[in-house]
């Protein structure tokens, strides 16, 4: 095997970047340790292009597989991994959204790069997937403008220590403030993920720029492996535009594109007529024109023009100011009473809606993927992007990527706010569906997200929304900064930079760019723009509902919470589970979820948790001496009667424990079917004794029992 190996240290811990020949038909590729986690990427390039493609065919895959973490997967039927589990598609979209802007958007050859997790240790592979990316591109011959670095950066709960790189052990729930994972080149940011508890904004901004100086570590440590053993770049395409092209856009298009774009209409299908116009006009004038290159030489005309008319004159595509949030509308509920809770939320032409469930401690999704196994998640997030949307028609139903991505974000953003299941046990699941989207559903799925939660009643910490800003930029110095970015500013913008707080702060951040990079700078200016916008919002969803309801929705399940010996657990379990079995049909409840430590949750509808609560009750009392109960009577012997104190247990009431003097005789003493107060006398080996006279010393003068 041929090898050469290059390290440098990160936070005291060894990065070790291998170059072999075990991928040798690869263009590019890298394996990349750290601790003990180990990734293998690969990055190929096609060599032709591909007709009739608008967009750059870029993809990003991240392999997991179970061999990494030491485990054989799935069942006995099967033992082969299937589709990525979420984990594994979001640290796709991290390497994807990091390294898609450092390429010439006008390639057309397909582009590929694979990440494989080979080992599995405490230092998380997402980081390792990014710089791994890097390395094999930036060695490789592929054209592109890297190399990158990432960096994740957490803060201590109780030392408030900044950790680079925390591993999973320092990340347990908990034990962080905030993480901020951030991706970069040249001193700037061209990616974000955060994930915090109402952190500051100038927390945040410690945390980012303190991040660019380990990418810059990063990329200088790529920039020797490259000097060493990287490979001449392919000749890029050039892409020149015929002058008789040119001169029919000057004159025929480019004196409509101002007006058209500065109308002060929202959206973006203006711009697509004149679009189509325009392409109609060159086929029609100019013979076996390209019209791929004539749409993409509009496409940058838009971009060009946006920027000039921000930077130079001042104006926004729709005519709002640069700081302004589009009409809000917030409504909590109304939808139907069948609904635990509903949210409904408007900002501008993105209208959302988000329906509650509230379910028992089973309808809790279980993770396995070779980063958490069995896991409990008891809160979900989901997003949907139906084509009708967008005025599109297409497929519907099922998921993808995108929305992956989306539902994840939001689900990142309300986490903080969501109360413990000791405070309320129910699993919470959230489905948020985009109605209408020109500009930031993720957002806007965070603010109707907070409304059907409390709407449904669930005691949220305090309410959480979100907005995205965006960024029209020339150089360092000279840009636009735009909130509440819509339609042509999201296409053509530079940055789409996402942040969801409370009044307190910020709870997640994510940020994509379609520049090499922005300065801390200009997201700190960022950041105090997005919590403006914020507290705006916020307004308008509690003037709507101040706090959760007081109470949960009659349709939701009622769960009751009840704690038992667990030397007692296989009493209520029964032998191959029939006891428990038993228990749901005499009850009618829905779930019986029992925990180690003797925690029982009872999740019924309609009384059914109660009665169900009852005969656990029952099932697992221990009775005291000195205890007093209503006991019926269900047998009588010579030597007394024996009562039952439950479904599930009897105790005997002996003669000499009825009346104060001695009885020979149970004749018309008491009968079977009767309720009389007891009191336990005594419990032994099992057996319970009972005392009526304890209990009513009046009672055999009460029966007219006289002495025999």
């Amino acid at each position: 095997m041929q090898k050469q190996s290059f390290t440098t240290e990160i936070a005291g811990k060894t990065l070790t970047a291998d170059f072999t020949d075990l991928t040798s038909q690869a263009h590019g590729s890298v394996i990349l340790r750290y601790g003990e986690t180990a990734v293998l990427v690969t990055a190929v390039m096609g060599e032709d292009e591909r007709p009739g493609m608008n967009y750059f065919p870029l993809s990003v895959e991240f392999e997991e597989k179970h061999y990494a973490v030491g485990q054989i997967l799935g069942s006995r039927f099967t033992r082969r991994e299937g589709r990525p589990s979420d984990g594994a598609v979001l640290s796709a979209r991290i390497v994807d959204r990091t390294i898609r802007p450092l390429f010439d958007q006008r390639t057309r050859n397909d582009v590929q790069v694979v990440i494989s997790v080979l080992a599995m240790g405490d230092d998380d592979p997402d980081t390792l997937g990014v710089i791994g990316a890097s390395l094999a591109l930036a060695t490789s011959d592929i054209p592109w403008d890297g190399p990158v670095g990432a960096v994740r950066i957490g803060k201590h709960r109780e030392s408030g220590e900044l950790i680079i790189n925390p591993t999973y052990t320092e990340r347990e729930k908990g034990a962080l403030v905030y993480e901020v994972l951030t991706c970069g080149k040249d001193g700037n940011i061209n990616m974000i993920e955060t994930a915090g508890e109402e952190v500051s904004e100038q927390e945040v901004a410690e945390a980012l720029t303190r991040s660019t100086e380990i990418n810059t570590q990063l990329e200088n440590f790529q920039k020797e492996v490259v000097a060493a053993i990287g490979k001449e770049k392919r000749a890029a395409k050039e892409h020149i535009i015929p002058e008789d092209v040119q001169a029919l856009f000057n004159e025929q298009i480019a004196p409509k594109m101002t007006p058209m774009l500065f109308s002060n209409r929202s959206g973006k299908h203006h711009i697509h007529e004149l679009k189509k116009e325009w392409l109609e006009v060159l086929t029609d004038t100019i013979e076996d024109a390209d019209t791929e290159m004539a749409a993409q030489m509009y496409e940058d005309a838009v971009d060009h023009e946006l920027h000039r008319g921000a930077i130079e004159d001042d104006m926004r595509a729709d005519g709002r100011d640069f700081d302004t949030v589009r009409e809000l509308y917030a409504q909590a509920g109304g939808v139907s009473p069948a609904l635990h809770g509903s949210g409904i939320f408007y900002r501008g032409e993105t209208h959302m809606f988000t329906a509650l469930t509230l379910g028992g401690p089973d309808d809790s999704q279980i993770v396995d993927t070779i980063e958490e196994t069995g896991e409990k998640k008891h809160f979900l997030h989901h997003y949907n992007f139906p084509p009708f949307s967008v005025g599109e028609s297409g497929r519907v139903g099922g998921f993808n990527r995108r929305m992956i991505g989306h539902g994840a974000l939001a689900e990142k953003a309300i986490a903080p706010i969501i109360p413990d299941t000791d405070t309320f046990p129910y699993t919470i699941r959230l489905v948020s569906e985009t109605m209408s989207s020109n500009g930031s559903s993720s957002m806007g799925s965070v603010c109707g997200s907070t409304l059907a939660l409390m709407d449904g009643g669930v005691p949220i910490k305090r309410p959480v929304a979100g907005i995205a800003s965006g960024l029209l930029m020339k150089d360092a110095n000279t840009y636009k900064l735009l909130t509440d970015i819509q339609g042509p500013e999201d296409e053509h913008g530079d940055m789409d930079f996402k942040v969801a707080g409370t009044r307190e702060g910020i709870t997640a951040i994510q940020m994509d760019v379609k520049v090499d990079g922005i300065p801390v700078k200009i997201l700190t200016e960022a950041l105090e723009k997005a919590r403006l916008a914020r507290l705006e919002i916020l307004d308008v969803i509690e003037a709507e509902i101040t706090t959760p309801r007081p109470d949960i929705s009659p349709r939701a399940p009622k769960i009751n919470v009840m704690t038992i010996d667990p030397d007692k657990i296989g009493l209520v379990i029964g032998s191959g589970g029939k006891t428990i079995a038993a228990l749901k049909e005499d009850s009618g409840v829905e779930e019986i979820t029992i925990e180690d430590d003797g925690t029982i949750f009872i999740t019924g509808k309609d009384g059914t948790a109660d009665v169900a609560a009852r005969l656990i009750e029952e099932l697992t009392h221990e009775f005291e001496v000195g205890e007093k109960v209503d006991a019926t009577i269900v047998k009588i012997a010579d030597f007394g009667a024996f009562a039952r104190l439950n479904s599930n247990t009897e105790g005997l009431i002996h003669i000499s424990e009825i009346a104060p003097f001695r009885l020979e005789t149970m004749d018309g003493v008491v009968t079977v079917g009767e309720t009389i107060p007891v009191v336990v006398s005594k419990t032994e080996n099992g057996k319970i004794g009972l005392s009526i006279i304890k209990a009513n010393p009046n009672f055999a003068e009460e029966r007219g029992i006289k002495k025999q």
